[in-house]
């Protein structure tokens, strides 16, 4: 079940990468819409390292 967690967290960088160029796409267009959209980058990379420290802790917890 680790494995899975350890794969999900890269989700986290993906989904970051995608708001990322959605927000440099509609730069120009919507500029309140790219910060929604760069405020969404900002969590999901907050959720990748939060979710990785959680998942080490959890593995060191075990061993």
């Amino acid at each position: 079940m680790m494995k899975f967690f350890k794969y999900f967290e890269y989700a986290y960088l993906f989904i970051a990468a995608f708001f990322l160029f959605e927000a440099f796409r509609i730069w120009n267009e919507e500029r309140n819409r790219a910060y929604l959209f760069v405020f969404f980058v900002v969590i999901a990379v907050f959720m990748f390292f939060f979710k990785r420290r959680f998942r080490r802790k959890l593995e060191n917890d075990k061993h």
